[in-house]
Formats: C-alpha cells, sequence, structure tokens
C-alpha cells in the first residue's frame, strides 16, 4: 500500500532525473518539463497542512476531486435511467427538447413506466371522445369586480426568473416566444429590465420584498416609481411575492461584483455593490395590512389585476389572509401556489429539501380555504412546480388550479442541460449566467422559436388527452378524472384520495375538528402569528 501510495510520485522524481539522458532530444524536453511538475504537485501535496488525501497519496489524490468535479456529467449521460428523476428525468428533458424543437414525441413499443407501481397517476378516458379543442382557446379572464383591466391568460405560462439570475439573452428569447404565443412572461423580483421590453411580450411584474424597479434609496416602496412601471402597457399582471418555492422565507442576496449598471438600472439598486434582498415586506405586517397594500396597488396601476404569490407554510396565515379578506370585502385578482420542489436558481440545501409545502399539497390547501371561506369565485389560482408536460398540467387543474407556470421547462426549451451550475455564473448553455461570451451560444431568435413550440406543442397534447376524456377545455378538469395507484391492487380517483371542502364549509361549521377547523380557529387578521387553537 505504501508503494501504491507513493509511486507516482517516484515514477515522476525519477523520469525528471533520468529524461535527458535516456531519450531523444526530440522528448526529452517536454516529458522532463511534465515530469518537473509532477514531481513538484507531489512534493507540494505531502507538505501541504489542508488535505488529508493529498498528503497520504500525493499526486494520485488529485482524481478524487476530478472524479467528484465530473460526477453529475457521469450520472447524467452514463449512470441515470431514463425515468429517475435528479430533479428532472432524461425522459422529461427529452419531451422538452423534441417538442422545442417541433420533432416527433410518440412513444414506440408502449410505456417505459411501470404502471403497477404505487404513485402512478393517470386520466380516465372516456367512452366516448370528443374531437381535439382548439388550443389556442385555453385561456382564462383574470379579474375580480374590483379589477377594471382583467387580462385574458393562457393556461401555461413563463414563472418568475429575474434578470440577473438568467442572462440577457435567456430573456430576450423567452419574451420573444413569450410574444409568438401569446402567453405570459413573469419578471421574477428582479424586475423590469429593457430586455423584458425589447419583444413587447405580456409581463406579470412580480414585486418582491426588496421592491426592485419601485424602490427608493433606502429600499422602501416607493408609489410614484411604482406608477411609472406599473402604467407600461405591457404589464398585464402585478404579482406581490411573499416567498418562493426553492427558499421560502429566505431572503437573497446578489454579490457586488455581479450588480452590472444594467442590472443596478433595472433593479434601483446602486452598481457594484450587494443588493439585498430581505426575507420579508417593509409595506405591510399583518394580513391586514396585505390586503390593504393589494387595494393600493389596484388603484395606483388604474385597475390592474393584482395578487401575490407564496409557497405554504404555516396554514393559519393564509388562512389570516383570507380572514382579512373577508373582514375588508377587499380580494386579490389571483393568488400563485409556488410549491417546496420548484426553484430556478440556487437555495441551502436545508431550504431546498425540508422547507416549505409541496405544490399539490399547498395548492389543495388553498383552495379549499378559499372554497370554505366561500369566496373562491372572486380568485383565480396558479400553480408552479416541476411543470413540464400535458399530464402536469391537468393534474394540477384537477387539484384545484386555474393556471400553470413553468420556469425549468422553459429552461430546457431554451436549451438548459440540467448541469446544475445556475448559481456558478458559468452556465454550459448561456442560460443563468451574466457572462457575455457564454450568453452568446444562446442564438435569440431560434431560441425563442422554441420557448414558443413548447408552450404550443405541450397544449396541443392537452387538448389530445382532454379529448380523449371527453372534455373540451380545461376548466372541465376535475378530480374524478384522475386517478393515482396507491398499492399493487388498488387505485384512486383524486376525489377519494383528498379532502375537498364545500362552499361556505369554514363559516358554517366553526367547531370541526379536523386540520381546517384548527388552523381557521387559529387564524387572525391582525396578527400572522394567529393565536392559539
Amino acid at each position: 500500500m505504501f508503494l501504491t501510495r507513493f509511486t507516482p510520485l517516484a515514477l515522476a522524481i525519477m523520469t525528471a532525473a533520468v529524461a535527458g539522458a535516456y531519450l531523444p532530444d526530440f522528448w526529452a524536453i517536454p516529458v522532463f518539463a511534465l515530469s518537473t511538475f509532477l514531481s513538484l504537485v507531489g512534493l507540494y501535496d505531502l507538505a501541504q497542512p489542508l488535505h488529508s488525501v493529498r498528503r497520504n497519496y500525493p499526486i494520485l489524490g488529485h482524481l478524487r476531486w476530478f472524479f467528484e468535479e465530473i460526477r453529475p456529467e457521469i450520472r447524467q449521460y452514463i449512470i441515470e435511467g431514463d425515468s429517475e428523476k435528479s430533479p428532472f428525468s432524461r425522459s422529461q428533458r427529452s419531451l422538452v427538447y423534441s417538442r422545442a424543437k417541433n420533432e416527433v414525441s410518440d412513444l414506440p413499443f408502449g410505456t417505459l413506466v411501470d404502471v403497477y407501481q404505487s404513485g402512478y397517476e393517470f386520466i380516465a378516458p372516456s367512452a366516448q371522445p370528443v374531437p381535439p379543442a382548439d388550443p389556442t382557446s385555453f385561456r382564462i379572464n383574470i379579474g375580480n369586480e374590483q379589477c377594471r383591466k382583467p387580462y385574458c391568460a393562457s393556461i401555461f405560462n413563463i414563472s418568475a426568473m429575474s434578470f440577473g439570475s438568467l442572462g440577457a439573452n435567456a430573456i430576450l428569447a423567452l419574451n420573444k416566444g413569450a410574444k409568438l404565443g401569446h402567453f405570459a412572461h413573469d419578471t421574477g423580483e428582479g424586475s423590469i429590465s429593457p430586455h423584458h421590453r425589447e419583444h413587447g411580450g405580456d409581463l406579470i411584474w412580480e414585486i418582491g420584498s426588496g421592491y426592485f424597479g419601485c424602490r427608493d434609496s433606502d429600499g422602501r416602496f416607493d408609489r410614484d416609481r411604482f406608477v411609472d412601471q406599473a402604467s407600461n402597457p405591457q404589464v398585464k399582471m402585478i404579482e406581490i411575492k411573499l416567498s418562493q418555492g426553492a427558499k421560502p422565507g429566505h431572503g437573497g442576496i446578489l454579490p457586488g461584483e455581479k450588480v452590472t449598471e444594467e442590472i443596478a438600472l433595472t433593479r434601483g439598486v446602486p452598481e457594484g455593490r450587494d443588493c439585498v434582498s430581505p426575507s420579508k415586506h417593509s409595506a405591510f405586517s399583518t394580513p391586514l395590512e396585505l390586503v390593504r397594500f393589494i387595494e393600493e396597488l389596484r388603484r395606483l396601476s388604474d385597475g390592474k389585476p393584482i395578487g401575490f404569490k407564496l409557497c405554504v407554510g404555516q396554514p393559519w396565515e393564509f388562512m389570516g389572509i383570507v380572514k382579512a379578506m373577508l373582514e375588508t370585502k377587499i380580494y386579490p385578482d389571483f393568488i400563485v401556489v409556488d410549491g417546496a420542489e420548484g426553484g430556478t436558481g440556487a437555495s441551502p440545501l436545508e431550504f431546498a429539501d425540508h422547507l416549505g409545502t409541496p405544490m399539490r399539497e399547498g395548492l389543495l390547501f388553498v383552495h379549499n380555504t378559499l372554497v370554505g371561506a366561500g369566496i373562491r369565485d372572486n380568485i383565480k389560482i396558479g400553480a408552479a412546480g416541476k411543470v413540464v408536460s400535458a399530464f402536469d398540467i391537468a393534474a394540477v387543474l384537477a387539484l384545484g388550479a386555474d393556471w400553470t407556470n413553468a420556469g425549468r421547462g422553459f429552461m430546457f426549451a431554451l436549451g438548459g442541460i440540467q448541469a446544475l451550475t445556475c448559481h456558478t455564473n458559468s452556465c454550459p448553455t448561456g442560460v443563468a449566467t451574466q457572462d457575455p461570451l457564454r450568453q452568446r451560444a444562446l442564438v435569440v431568435p431560434d431560441k425563442a422559436q422554441r420557448v414558443f413550440n413548447f408552450h404550443r406543442n405541450t397544449l396541443s397534447a392537452l387538448a389530445d388527452m382532454l379529448g380523449a376524456a371527453g372534455l373540451d377545455h380545461p376548466s372541465a378538469i376535475g378530480p374524478h378524472l384522475l386517478v393515482r395507484r396507491v398499492s399493487l391492487t388498488e387505485i384512486r380517483m383524486f376525489s377519494q384520495l383528498h379532502v375537498f371542502l364545500e362552499r361556505g364549509e369554514l363559516l358554517s361549521d366553526a367547531t370541526r375538528r379536523d386540520f381546517y377547523g384548527s388552523a381557521w380557529r387559529m387564524a387572525r387578521a391582525d396578527n400572522f402569528g394567529g393565536a392559539a387553537a
């Protein structure tokens, strides 16, 4: 073992010593240079105090870091199975790529999915299928009676991804694709950049706790700057971000070296200084203040749809917001539920793995609470969390959503390869980077067409699925049409698996002792913290 550990170093030193005597001149110089370099590396390994492996295995120990570096690629391209999700499976990525390129995505020789494995899901087809509907009709009106400028939105839109997290060319391609397909592009909390405006695609302006694009010099909400941005006809809806799926309850910092002049102008922050996004808002601190802030934004935007996004956490907090709605009669036009499985950027491991409610459970909770409070008809619900296929959309709609958003699906459409380097500024496809040379790899006209194709072909597949189920519009999907295998011998409809409240049930049955009843009693309109159950 001793010889094995030090053999590379010994060979390097011996080769350097005898290279000139035993090798032709043509080989002597390069061999001597290489062996001398390896000798110096090995001797340094023996002396350095930081890495035990390198002290015990000079030269050879470096292989550990080499294989660690290429492990994700080896796993993704050689070891990973087609259905193994990490976080998206090869089959999911291939589906997006083929639809984005307008290639045939049909599957030969039957499914590769084990239909007898617990968790397998499917849509129940009808004995009387109907012709597929026109996918361009898959739209919904967002805006209640308090909204003067409702927006007719596609049921499939681009989820929040900021300029700064994504590069300029990625934003340009996403927005041009949205323009081509007449669907919406969420700006993310990084505000509206010139790249969002260039092609004129519909925008959902997301406002986070940093109030980027509408902040004063102290980082607080600035009404005049908000009006300037909100008055732009390209802005169709405005979304207050309470929390996000990747890191709920966690603020963020864009390091000063990444705050370029362009990002500084877009966000309204000083160039070259750390750009801090606080963990909570300063414009409100109670549910009542939140709904009044919604009312104010609606007034300042001249009646555009106003809503908020959250990753569901402590249930009495959301129910407190609903109680504030009931007390004030102020209703948001929409709520977006972000699942804990979401996340296009970087977040701490514990946050990504163990904080926040998964999208389906969060969506069902929000839908049920609004139904139980009797105000579901006033508020549309969007949902985001690993949505890449027509079936994903159908499953989300069956649980109560009115529309869906996708982030990473559209990143794949741009050419993303799941290299898992989004946080390093070295994205190999030029999507999630501010490096101008890397961004050059992303050709905007080509990728914009792929974004458009992915959207169109996914909704076309949804139309086919709905037609097979005897439906002509996604709004007709109900939980009785989706089925999940719960054991080797048993399947159940979503309507049997989940609790669905009746309209006004929370108001008429205040003594119920289940989860909903307990959380409802704890919720307070004047305090996010709630009261004892």
